[in-house]
């Protein structure tokens, strides 16, 4: 007879059994907190990307860049300075935050420089090669294996991108080079932003993500530098830095709620958002190919939400 079987031969619960469940629940409840941080944070990501666009037709893509990240690096260190919250520019990890936002600024460069070529759906299913790669890379890297339902999703999902770039027709952009390179940068830097959770503040990670970007865009600004026409334009470079901090804000946050394996797949979602502004700001509408490619991503990204949650409810 086992030791955990009581009077009658009825089974007692173990002691770590009695802890283990409420902290799995915890945990469940902290995995959709980070999904819907994630879900919030790409909102702001496809905001900047039309903004970044749009501004494309008044000024360079270096000048972009430079407003997105002076701008927001100004906006942070309003809120998160060394005099409202003493030792906030100390980090852990210099070396990783470091290349983090090195690589964070490669992403952004060669994305904003695609945009000026491509139309905001192509340019974002391209990124939607990310959750593939960090999903690869977060089990050796980050010890965070996924499991073969998760799998199962995000290769789906990935499908689902092929079918938007269709790269079997032959009619590959130049352009679309460069926003794969830039999604491999922004796969590493997911890992390494779940790597900094555990070590540095949302507020420390929060102002190295754009003070790299902001130093080497300011030395290289004045080669390509043209004034704004107008004040709908400076207002759009103000714009594009609330939503480029704001968004980096959730998305750091988000990774302290869940593994990057969980969130990763979540980036399908950012479709929605730039296939609407697409056609609401810049009159393009999506092609059929499209639409189908951003179902079987979006039912991919609703199938682990709904995984997420039968956990949370067990």
């Amino acid at each position: 007879m086992s030791s955990e079987t009581g009077i009658g031969g009825s089974a007692q619960p173990a002691a770590n059994d009695v802890v283990a469940v409420p902290a799995a629940a915890l945990a469940a409840r902290a995995r959709l907190k980070g999904i819907g941080l994630m879900c919030a944070a790409l909102a702001c990501f496809a905001c900047l990307d039309a903004l970044a666009k749009w501004l494309g037709a008044y000024m360079d893509p270096m000048q972009v860049v430079w407003t997105r990240y002076t701008t927001a690096l100004v906006m942070i260190l309003i809120i998160f300075n060394p005099v409202r919250i003493p030792g906030v520019l100390v980090t852990r990890r210099p070396w990783i935050q470091a290349i983090r936002s090195a690589l964070l600024f490669g992403s952004t460069a060669l994305n904003f420089i695609a945009l000026q070529f491509l139309q905001l759906d192509q340019t974002v299913s391209i990124m939607f090669a990310t959750p593939f790669i960090v999903a690869i890379l977060s089990g050796p890297f980050l010890g965070e294996w996924i499991g073969p339902r998760r799998w199962a999703a995000v290769i789906v999902g990935f499908l689902g991108v092929l079918v938007v770039t269709r790269p079997w027709s032959g009619e590959v952009h130049w352009a679309m080079l460069l926003s794969m390179t830039g999604a491999c940068c922004y796969a590493v830097y997911n890992l390494l932003t779940r790597m900094l959770a555990g070590h540095d503040s949302a507020a420390t990670t929060s102002i190295y993500s754009v003070a790299f970007g902001a130093v080497v865009a300011t030395a290289l600004v004045p080669l390509v530098w043209t004034t704004p026409p107008s004040l709908m334009v400076v207002a759009g470079m103000v714009a594009i830095g609330f939503f480029g901090a704001f968004g980096h804000w959730l998305l750091i946050t988000a990774h302290g709620y869940a593994p990057a394996g969980v969130l990763a797949p979540f980036i399908y979602t950012q479709i929605v958002w730039m296939v609407s502004l697409g056609w609401l700001v810049f009159a393009q509408v999506p092609a059929a190919n499209t639409l189908a490619g951003a179902a079987i991503v979006i039912a991919s990204g609703l199938y682990l939400l709904y995984r997420e949650r039968t956990l949370a409810r067990a």
